[in-house]
């Protein structure tokens, strides 16, 4: 478990032939702030120095001795469970965005953002006060299993090749996309401290935290939007248990928890330890197969280094660079 390694780990010489033949997944855990893609940078410049490679330079897409990539992106402002996969762990990245996904999101009635969370410009306010906690819950089961949602505006869809957070950057005009079919199969209120809720959300892939938040505040009739965001689980993947904080970045670390994805299996479905969160329970976290784009997030540039770009928001895109 990455919560119960030592935050230390004895160096290792000559190890970048160790480093260069590891091939899985494994989870590290996102800070709020950088991007997914300049925390997989950080990350593989740190295994890179600790290999002994001198002024490693992990944006460069030629000649890389090392091949990372992530699953699932978190924007800037959201933190929590990030997946890499490294070798040939790449290949497993969609697949991993099968699974269900857990969240912890802290909204705020009363204000609506063009971005649908606090990084954006608020756009609207409205009276709150009429809310209760039982309307509240009440209103929760109409956002619960098969829904229809429309994507953010702020987001990492494409419209004529290009993402439409950065048309909407340049200044040019973007129409939503059309509503789509996605599914929550739990969503729960934990809090409720107007004008601040706190939820818990398990949903499917294609799902957007932002837009659920949103369309929370118009069905109370006001608005909403998302204020924290934290990723708690992705696929087998939990942050108590897996996810590696930034003092565990270490080859040691890595070795021990890395999720192996044996190369004589060509679908591709990694060995994964039992998850006994999954049990007698109806979620799609052990199915490798059907890979769907996921979840919330999706607002941030295409970074150096990604050689396929995102397709979808911040939970939904891979990164893989070479």
């Amino acid at each position: 478990m990455a919560g119960n390694l030592s935050n230390t780990a004895a160096p290792i010489t000559s190890c970048l032939p160790k480093l260069q033949s590891l091939n899985g997944l494994f989870a590290i855990h996102k800070k709020k702030g950088p991007t997914s893609a300049d925390v997989l940078n950080t990350l593989k410049e740190t295994l890179l120095k600790e290999a002994g490679v001198k002024n490693p330079n992990p944006r460069k897409r030629k000649q890389q001795s090392l091949k990372m990539g992530h699953g699932g992106t978190l924007d800037s402002s959201a933190s929590g469970v990030l997946v890499v996969g490294i070798g040939n762990g790449t290949k497993m990245l969609t697949s991993m965005l099968a699974g269900s996904k857990k969240y912890v999101a802290v909204g705020e009635l009363g204000k609506a953002t063009d971005t649908l969370d606090a990084s954006g410009s608020v756009t609207q306010e409205k009276d709150f006060k009429h809310i209760t906690r039982s309307d509240f819950e009440e209103k929760l089961k109409d956002f619960t299993g098969e829904i229809m949602q429309v994507p953010p505006l702020y987001s990492a869809l494409k419209k004529d090749g290009q993402r439409l957070s950065v048309m909407l950057m340049k200044g040019q005009k973007v129409e939503a996309k059309p509503a789509r079919p996605v599914t929550v199969y739990n969503l729960t209120l934990q809090d409720f401290s107007p004008p601040h809720f706190t939820l818990d959300i398990e949903c499917g892939g294609g799902f957007y935290v932002r837009s659920l938040v949103d369309d929370l505040g118009k069905a109370l009739s006001s608005c909403a939007h998302v204020k924290e965001l934290s990723r708690t689980k992705q696929g087998q993947f939990t942050l108590e248990e897996h996810a590696l904080r930034e003092e565990q970045w270490t080859l040691e670390h890595i070795m021990r928890t890395l999720q192996p994805c044996p190369e004589t299996k060509p679908s591709g479905n990694c060995k994964k330890r039992p998850n006994n969160d999954s049990k007698n329970r109806k979620t799609p976290e052990n199915d490798c197969k059907n890979a769907e784009q996921p979840e919330d997030n999706g607002k941030e540039p295409q970074e150096a280094g990604c050689n396929k770009p995102p397709e979808t928001d911040s939970a939904g895109s891979n990164c893989i660079q070479k």
